[in-house]
């Protein structure tokens, strides 16, 4: 196997491929990135966050020889945009008697030595002057150190710096009342002062420090579906997200519903996000509302939609305009005056349905109109194919915009087979993948993100930009995964995949090389027996009752045919067997009806177990969608997705056609969804190259995907002697993972390399990757 770098040829500048994603999911802001430390500052907490919330989530009273009440009252706040607060009542003197925030996790993490910044907004109701004691504590109640605070009956804001004395990851923060007396506290905050770049209100820095280290190009944020998932009015608490509700004073940041279920407290907000890049050097690459929430259907018009539109050009204003315009000055008077630099700028995330189609060419025409630099994004929906995905890219084709943002999370099995999806791309704007991911976080889901990044940075041309996603999780507040980094409240755990999107990101370069790989056309099948739909055919409703009838299956090589004249009733979460098939080519007809429930019915076929099959699913998740899937190993591939409600009690007729490797659905005799599943097939070796072109040097990225060593001849041109590093994965368990604790199982190793000619044999051991980043040695 030869691989030929021609180092003086170049190709496609790589540009900003590689960045990051960054969602407020898994508690990655609060709890999180945001390093405030105190949970519920404001006492905003409702069942509208989550419908376990409350005023006092996490917060309890502290009533040691003495009684108080707490009152969670609202009016005459420190903020209108925050209009509760919290009255502590103590009604019986005693030597303790108060609140005690829990923080997150565990607790409040305190590192022995390192100093806090507390501050809160008080009040006495009485006339006589009442004090209070802000204390840090351990979780049975020892003080670790104390501060206390005389009160007006005005809101007033107090500080003091703590030093911890000793390590404690379950920590408290008590504030008592020193006699009877009435007090009222909001905003109580407490921040390491270690944070990122030291900044005030400032971010949690060993989390901050691992974004740093892999030098990404861009940061999308803040989300995902938390931007367009909400009320399109700008002040309910349910809105979608909206920037100008993320800053200034964070007592006027208004408390938000986090769509995955927790309370944010916009504390992390767009002046943060856009210093965040400037401290990492990456890009910032926001992502706005457009005006349409297909979770409901609810869509802006007339001014509203304005309002929406002019959003936009006002946050190009705030990172771009000069402290003379409007929404310059503001960041100005934010402590910016220079501007940010924005290039990127997204609209809408995984949008389905007309609507959103209808609104996006205001705002291109807009943001176009007044600010002809910004490259617009645009979006292909939630799935890698399917009308929904076709109907994105054909807005983006005849609407306008600069990439198109490409969401999916897969099998690792699908990146592998579908290696060359970028090949033959069609002309037109550039992909931008902005969410993807292979489900898990072992080594073998890291070796084939990375085999699937190769195929990325070959088709430079056409993807534009690509990250990772989600970023974080918060080990005890676990939303979605797989997830890139894991944390608790005082340690952070890098998997597999950050190492490898590391490894590529540092090592991008600038420009791709011409490179030809010859001796390694032949490929492996890492699946023997997935060549057809042979198996079981097994019916299901969705969480719905339902029934399904006049049920033919049919060979269609031969013709036979099997009727099933009984109809066949399946309750919730129930699933009846139809038949076993053996055949390669055939389709199932049925009438279905769905009698209770919303989500609609299930057709499982080719299944060989519980965790390997094949699904026709309409309804599913909000009774939106229809979807092709493969599921392997209890992990499931979306082969092609389209908008679908089902609704209650209307007759179906389905059929489902499997030929070959090729899928063809149809609804009511229409054509609904076409997929084609391909092989599991590994080549021997999966290689590209670049140069840097600040150094000089040539990187050379290999992959390995079988379990068999395989040796690669580098024959680097117009190259003598070179010498360098290669970063190297490899000798891990297709299985290994990494842990909170034990956070270097599986992680890349440097090796010296040098070589006396631009030819060299390399070792790729089984299953693993390799980054070779080489230079030229002086002559002489």
């Amino acid at each position: 196997m030869i691989l030929t770098v021609r180092t003086k040829s170049e190709k496609e500048n790589l540009g900003d491929l590689y960045g990051l994603f960054f969602e407020d999911i898994n508690h990655a802001a609060d709890g999180g990135l945001y390093a405030e430390l105190v949970q519920n500052r404001s006492f905003e907490f409702a069942p509208i966050d989550n419908t376990g919330y409350h005023s006092l989530t996490a917060w309890e009273k502290i009533e040691n020889d003495g009684k108080a009440q707490l009152r969670v009252l609202e009016g005459d706040a420190v903020s209108e945009k925050n209009p509760h607060y919290l009255e502590i009542d103590v009604t019986g003197a005693g030597g303790d008697v108060g609140v005690m925030n829990l923080g997150f996790n565990s607790g409040i993490p305190l590192r022995k030595g390192a100093a806090y910044d507390f501050s809160c907004y008080a009040r006495s109701r009485d006339a006589a002057a009442v004090q209070i004691k802000v204390s840090l504590r351990s979780a049975d109640g020892a003080v670790y150190q104390e501060k206390g605070f005389v009160l007006t009956e005005r809101w007033t804001k107090y500080s003091a710096v703590f030093t911890a004395p000793a390590d404690d990851w379950t920590g408290r923060l008590a504030v008592t009342v020193v006699g009877k007396g009435r007090v009222h506290l909001d905003f109580v905050s407490l921040f390491p002062q270690d944070t990122y770049k030291g900044r005030k209100n400032g971010l949690r820095r060993d989390l901050a420090e691992a974004l740093e280290a892999m030098h990404p190009k861009f940061l999308r944020f803040p989300g995902g579906c938390l931007v367009h998932d909400g009320s399109l009015n700008p002040d309910d608490r349910n809105s979608q997200y909206r920037w100008k509700n993320t800053i200034g004073p964070v007592e006027h940041r208004p408390p938000r519903r986090n769509n995955w279920g927790y309370n944010q407290t916009l504390g992390l907000g767009y002046y943060e996000y856009f210093l965040l890049c400037e401290d990492i050097g990456a890009k910032p690459l926001p992502v706005l509302p457009g005006g349409f929430n297909h979770h409901n259907g609810e869509a802006a018009d007339g001014a509203l939609l304005e309002a929406f539109v002019q959003d936009a050009l006002d946050l190009i204003d705030f990172a771009n305009g000069g402290p003379d315009t409007v929404w310059g000055a503001k960041r100005a008077e934010l402590g910016h005056p220079k501007p940010f630099g924005l290039e990127y700028l997204a609209i809408g995330n995984e949008e389905i349905g007309q609507g959103f189609f209808d609104r996006y060419p205001l705002f291109y025409g807009a943001i176009k109109g007044k600010c002809p630099e910004i490259k617009v994004i645009g979006t292909a929906g939630p799935f890698c194919a399917g009308p929904e995905y076709d109907r994105g890219w054909q807005s983006a084709r005849e609407d306008g915009a600069e990439l198109v943002d490409e969401h999916y999370y897969q099998t690792p099995e699908w990146f592998i087979a579908n290696h060359h999806r970028y090949d033959r791309f069609p002309a037109g704007p550039q992909v931008f993948l902005g969410e993807y991911a292979s489900k898990g976080n072992t080594w073998f889901n890291a070796l084939a993100e990375a085999s699937y990044m190769v195929g990325l940075e070959r088709n430079a041309g056409t993807v534009g930009l690509a990250c990772y996603a989600p970023l974080f999780c918060n080990a005890d507040y676990c939303n979605w995964q797989p997830d890139m980094i894991w944390f608790d409240n005082h340690q952070v755990m890098y998997t597999p995949s950050y190492y490898v999107q590391k490894l590529f990101m540092e090592h991008q370069g600038d420009v791709l090389l011409d490179q030809e790989l010859t001796g390694a056309e032949e490929t492996v099948c890492l699946c023997p027996g997935r060549d057809s739909f042979a198996g079981d055919i097994v019916l299901s409703g969705d969480d719905s009752d339902v029934e399904f009838s006049e049920i033919t299956v049919t060979n269609l090589d031969t013709g036979e045919k099997r009727i099933f004249a009984e109809p066949v009733f399946c309750g919730k979460q129930e699933k009846r067997k139809l038949c076993h098939v053996e055949w390669h080519n055939y389709a199932v007809s049925l009438k279905a009806k769905e009698t209770e429930g919303w989500q609609g019915f299930k057709i499982f076929f080719g299944q060989q177990d519980a965790e390997n099959k094949f699904l026709w699913q309409l309804g599913g998740w909000n009774n939106g969608d229809s979807m092709l899937l493969e599921i392997m190993d209890g992990k499931d591939s979306t082969l092609s997705q389209r908008e679908r409600h089902v609704e209650k009690n209307r007759v179906y007729s389905l059929e489902l056609q499997a030929r070959g490797r090729r899928l063809s659905a149809y609804v009511d005799g229409e054509a609904e969804l076409e997929a084609e599943v391909l092989p599991v097939a590994a080549e021997p070796v999966y290689a590209v190259s670049s140069r840097d072109k600040k150094t000089g040097d040539v990187i050379v990225k290999l992959v390995n995907l079988l379990p068999q060593a395989q040796v690669v001849t580098v024959m680097l041109e117009d190259m003598d002697g070179t010498f360098g590093t290669a970063y190297c994965m490899d000798g891990y368990d297709r299985d290994q993972q990494n842990v909170l604790g034990e956070p270097e199982r599986v992680a890349p190793r440097q090796i010296p390399v040098a070589f006396d000619t631009g030819t060299f044999q390399w070792r790729m051991p089984p299953e693993s990757v390799c980054v070779l980043r080489l230079r030229e040695a002086e002559k002489g």
